[in-house]
């Protein structure tokens, strides 16, 4: 029977664990055999030593198997879902899943909430009236089976891989969460617990995601592709741009609107770009061969499904989304071209107007954000308006406008100067990634 400090002690000296020792450690530290500061201790060794891919596949299968496992083999559609690593203005799972849904799919999308500068998908939909995210199973079961719905955003529930939320925790707490194994570890052992079929990744890359480095988030989702493959779900990644943010909002009640606005037809060109790119992914990856989802969205098929999703989840689509009380709005110096909006700046000081937590549990405001009114390569005179914030406790402004102070670099006229972007789609990591 192996123990902690051998676990520990073989973990710290570079060797392989065995899948009898990550069973036993997993499984000892759920029930609280092990202690945290011994966790913390492997988790740091594993931070250091890493982990092969037989281990990364045999701690993530340990953890899965932590608690239960959801079963939607019943269904009369294919089941798939999204993740996304986060990013400052990612409403995308808003437009996207209904946008599937009305594909042919379906989709069971089990979502977080926001800590610190990037908001949670949770956050952003309980800023609609009466709209609920905890559903027990037989409620999730019932809504993807509805042939008007088939879809779902809600809370993924405490029976879902138990061992990743006691170790998210103590990670957080321990300086062991830059890590590639743990962090693919923790987020694939949710994803696979939930039942999907399959899975696209959307790894963000830049100064406004998780991974700023492209290398670093290439070797996250090859591996996260890899664990989705060993466990039988068909996996894709891509990795897509966080330079600036997503859409021209950050906050929750605001990135709604956007996202309706997407659903209507319209909204930001980026925002719509990354939506067609990923349903077109999650599309594929059921076989759903011949259905487009531009043609679906410009149909309008994608917000009636979206109507019926949040009337489902107790909400009124029809109520107006809360607005802010007070607005403030920061304005170019000078004139010139904009080089540069801060994707991590703007997340920040939307978090600082109260559309982010600091701890979890925080409440948040729903009205709360930055609303920008201009991208990189945009031409605009002094005076001109830049963003505007909103909150309903104004005394925030002061220290928005600080995380703002050097988000927007404008800078000289010359047509030629425009900055080079890149595109927003940088990589595709397929089921072949090892």
């Amino acid at each position: 029977m192996p123990d902690a400090v051998s676990v520990i002690a073989s973990k710290r000296d570079g060797h392989e664990l065995t899948s009898a020792q990550i069973d036993w450690v997993i499984d000892a530290y759920t029930r609280g055999e092990v202690a945290d500061e011994q966790m913390a201790a492997l988790a740091m060794a594993v931070y250091f030593r890493g982990m092969t891919r037989p281990e990364v596949s045999r701690w993530t299968h340990a953890m899965i198997a932590s608690g239960t496992r959801l079963d939607f083999t019943h269904l009369p559609r294919p089941t798939v879902d999204k993740h996304s690593t986060g990013g400052v203005g990612d409403k995308i799972t808003l437009p996207l899943t209904p946008l599937v849904a009305a594909c042919g799919a379906a989709v069971p999308q089990l979502s977080g909430r926001g800590l610190g500068h990037t908001g949670g998908t949770l956050d952003k939909l309980e800023s609609i009236p009466g709209w609920r995210a905890d559903l027990d199973n037989a409620e999730i079961d019932r809504i993807l089976a509805d042939p008007a719905v088939g879809a779902v955003v809600c809370a993924a529930g405490s029976g879902l891989a138990p061992a990743d939320k006691k170790l998210y925790a103590l990670r957080d707490v321990t300086g062991t969460v830059e890590s590639i194994p743990l962090i693919a570890s923790s987020i694939m052992s949710k994803k696979i617990a939930e039942g999907t079929g399959a899975l696209v990744l959307d790894v963000k890359v830049g100064s406004g995601a998780f991974m700023t480095d492209v290398d670093d988030a290439r070797a996250l989702a090859r591996t996260m592709v890899a664990l989705g493959t060993d466990a039988g779900v068909r996996t894709t990644a891509l990795l897509t741009a966080m330079d600036e943010p997503l859409g021209c909002t950050a906050g929750n009640a605001l990135e709604v609107r956007e996202a309706l606005d997407v659903l209507a037809g319209a909204g930001p060109p980026d925002v719509v770009e990354l939506t067609l790119a990923l349903a077109r992914e999650m599309v594929a990856a059921v076989g759903l061969d011949g259905v487009d989802p531009a043609d679906v969205l410009a149909s309008g098929a994608a917000m009636d499904r979206w109507r019926a999703m949040i009337a489902a989840q107790g909400g009124d689509p029809d109520a107006p989304l809360p607005a802010a009380a007070h607005t403030d709005t920061v304005r170019s110096a000078g004139a010139g071209i904009v080089h540069r909006v801060d994707a991590r700046a703007v997340g920040i000081a939307a978090w600082r107007l109260g559309a982010g937590r600091a701890v979890q549990g925080e409440q948040v405001q729903a009205s709360a954000g930055v609303e920008l009114h201009v991208r990189r390569g945009d031409r605009v005179a002094a005076g001109a308006p830049l963003a505007t914030l909103h909150t309903d406790t104004p005394e925030r402004f002061e220290a928005a406008r600080a995380a703002l102070a050097d988000a927007f670099a404008v800078g000289r006229t010359e047509e030629d100067a425009r900055p080079v972007t890149r595109p927003l789609v940088l990589e595709r990591i397929g089921e072949a990634a090892g």
